[in-house]
């Protein structure tokens, strides 16, 4: 009887909050579909998967394009890219939505203030091929604007977009133009609920305004700087195969191919879907071990973590 009632009581809350509850209908049904019901398909990475067989009809391989993948001689190259352009990316990228949001909330004049947020944040909102035409347009060497400027300040001609020395230091360059606005809006947020006295006792004891940042602002957002930092180690085996597909080509290759055009070449270009899948789920187990890594630090040293 006491759990009939407690049955009871439990759906009657439900029922309470049944409006907010279908509103998870449309994400819940997203997931299921396009999420976790795809990965039925990774069973084709232990298969030799023949679509005109199917999944289950398939010849059952075990490990194998696993261990080619790891003994292929490109292995080393498209973990040393990714991972090259990862860390760059993590260095000079994640920053800087924190350094934005900071100077953006010291900002007290609220029309200049919102100006600012909506020029940075609409570079987000343009696909890659866009901001790689952009690029072209900046740095072709026959006629773009950058790259002839340079060349009347007697830098010579510089080759941006087919040098491999440039193409890692313009992938980073791109990532903080067009998202930096983009992530300025959870650190915002977060600041948003910093208590203002805090600010206003610091001002009593003589705190510069670099001083309160630093003692008040960073320690008040370093939970979600570390959620957000635990995230962004997810995709640390993720370089963006729409921005680096369209910034590859022959002369750059050798340094912009990483896992996502590999798994793309392999895959759709080339057919070879079974190990394809086995190169993709590799992937996605280095991203959660590193998340589950960093969340378990994360607690160790006191912090909540995002599990």
């Amino acid at each position: 009887k006491g759990e009939d009632m407690k049955i009871k009581s439990d759906w009657k809350k439900i029922m309470s909050y049944k409006w907010l509850y279908a509103m998870l209908i449309p994400g819940v049904v997203y997931y299921a579909l396009f999420k976790f019901g795809p990965m039925f398909g990774l069973i084709a990475a232990f298969k030799n998967y023949q679509p005109f067989l199917g999944f289950f009809d398939s010849e059952w391989v075990g490990l194998k394009y696993f261990i080619r993948f790891f003994t292929d001689k490109s292995f080393v190259k498209l973990l040393g890219n990714t991972l090259t352009l990862s860390l760059l990316n993590l260095a000079f990228f994640f920053p800087m939505p924190i350094l934005v949001a900071l100077l953006l909330n010291e900002v007290k004049c609220g029309w200049f203030k919102r100006t600012v947020q909506s020029v940075v944040y609409l570079p987000h909102f343009l696909s890659w091929v866009v901001i790689v035409g952009i690029s072209y347009t900046l740095f072709t060497s026959d006629g773009g604007i950058i790259t002839e400027g340079l060349k009347q300040l007697g830098f010579g001609q510089m080759n941006f977009l087919t040098s491999p020395r440039w193409l890692k230091p313009m992938v980073v360059i791109q990532n903080i133009w067009k998202e930096t606005g983009w992530g300025t809006i959870i650190f915002l947020a977060a600041l948003a609920g910093v208590n203002m006295e805090m600010y206003e006792a610091a001002k009593l004891d003589g705190a510069s305004r670099l001083q309160q940042a630093w003692y008040i602002t960073l320690p008040a957002i370093k939970t979600t700087i570390i959620t957000m930092l635990i995230l962004r180690l997810g995709h640390v085996m993720e370089s963006g195969f729409d921005q680096l597909y369209n910034m590859q080509n022959a002369m750059n290759r050798d340094v912009a191919d990483v896992f996502d055009t590999y798994v793309y070449r392999m895959g759709l270009v080339n057919g070879q879907l079974s190990y394809s899948t086995a190169v993709g789920l590799f992937k996605s187990l280095v991203g959660l071990v590193l998340v589950l890594t960093a969340d378990k630090i994360s607690k160790k040293v006191g912090e909540e973590g995002i599990l």
